[in-house]
């Protein structure tokens, strides 16, 4: 999970305990980390209201109530109205930065939302991106560079963010029961926040990816496979399987170890990066993330070439007809931390090979199939 550093070091030190076999001082280490994380409440059953001073309940399969914030989304002349991407104003169509917020499935959370520059060619991509522990929307954007990318290329940025009041370490609820199932908790709301970005700009629906990283990651890879429906890929960066856990006790196991159990078997594509050092969560868990594929074929792995930077290996994984289906990508002697990515966010390795680019190869060379 990516946190400031007395967080940090504290699931560090409760990783060693566990891999040392203590697991009573694993235990009691993690709850002093996470400040009470074990007491935060469930979901609320409908009709209840907690959290926000109204909501809407809706139906799974229907996009819920959006409420824009700084700027409306469209047009991009709008940008004097909006938080400005960063860098100079220039003349011309410009990119903006806007705030947002979203309630679904008796749950609202904020959001970031990248709007590139007003171009020709139709209907963009939408990459949705889930901040680590600790950080928020604007944190991991300036970590990650995804922005400048995005800007570079022409598509969409989503950056949900996690509320202290539904986690105090403001990490996504990937280890609560009632946060893994399609339907429910933030894999709901998450899925209608994008279906309503998606809808509001026009964004092509067969290019919609979902990415992550720690906690973030482990959201990731746990929504895109609830909602095949809604994303077409998706990146784990430093994350954890989903079905890894269910529980704050189990989920430090899995950290400290890997899953104990095999994951389901994943239907989306899936590009994981994960550091080969990383001391909060295990690389065994990037590992059963890559082979999570029914049929896989395993290929060898492969040094990447880089003339400068960290050294990396990739191992791709195809079906017995030949379709990659998945990509691992390990950094050597890399931590916890967004690889290639920029030293003005936190938790970011620049050293790495460039992980938001290497997504977003990944993710355009695999649209939803089934839409015209």
């Amino acid at each position: 999970m990516s946190e400031h550093p007395s967080f940090l070091g504290l699931m560090q030190a409760a990783t060693r305990l566990t891999r040392a076999g203590n697991l009573g001082g694993a235990t009691r280490t993690i709850q002093q980390a996470l400040r009470g994380l074990s007491s935060v409440p469930e979901t609320p059953a409908e009709g209840d209201v907690i959290e926000v001073q109204a909501h809407e309940v809706v139906d799974p399969g229907r996009a819920g109530s959006i409420r824009l914030g700084s700027a409306p989304p469209l047009p991009p002349s709008a940008g004097a109205r909006a938080q400005a991407v960063h860098g100079a104003p220039r003349s011309g169509p410009q990119d903006v930065f806007i705030a947002g917020e979203h309630s679904a499935a008796g749950l609202s959370r904020d959001y970031k939302l990248y709007v590139p520059p007003a171009a020709a060619g139709g209907a963009r991509p939408l990459v949705v991106m889930l901040h680590g522990c600790t950080q928020d929307p604007d944190d991991f954007a300036a970590g990650t560079g995804m922005n400048a990318l995005a800007r570079e290329q022409g598509f969409f940025v989503l950056y949900p963010a996690q509320s202290p009041r539904a986690n105090p370490q403001r990490c996504w609820n990937w280890f609560k029961s009632n946060h893994q199932r399609r339907g429910r908790g933030e894999p709901a709301l998450l899925a209608s926040m994008t279906q309503e970005i998606v809808a509001r700009h026009g964004i092509d629906a067969r290019r919609v990816y979902v990415a992550g990283l720690s906690a973030g990651g482990a959201m990731a890879a746990l929504l895109g496979e609830a909602y095949p429906d809604v994303f077409a890929a998706i990146g784990v960066h430093s994350g954890l399987p989903r079905g890894s856990a269910k529980d704050a006790s189990s989920a430090l196991q899995a950290m400290g170890r890997g899953a104990s159990a095999s994951a389901p078997d994943a239907t989306l594509p899936t590009i994981v990066f994960h550091g080969d050092q990383d001391r909060t969560v295990h690389p065994r868990n990037g590992e059963q993330i890559a082979a999570g594929h029914a049929a896989v074929v395993p290929g060898a792995a492969e040094p990447v070439p880089g003339a400068t930077g960290r050294a990396s290996t990739r191992r791709v994984y195809r079906d017995a007809a030949g379709h990659v289906l998945a990509e691992h990508w390990v950094v050597h002697g890399g931590g916890h931390a967004w690889s290639g990515g920029r030293s003005d966010g936190s938790y970011t390795d620049p050293a790495g090979p460039d992980a938001a680019r290497e997504m977003l190869r990944f993710f355009l060379e695999h649209p939803r199939a089934g839409q015209g």
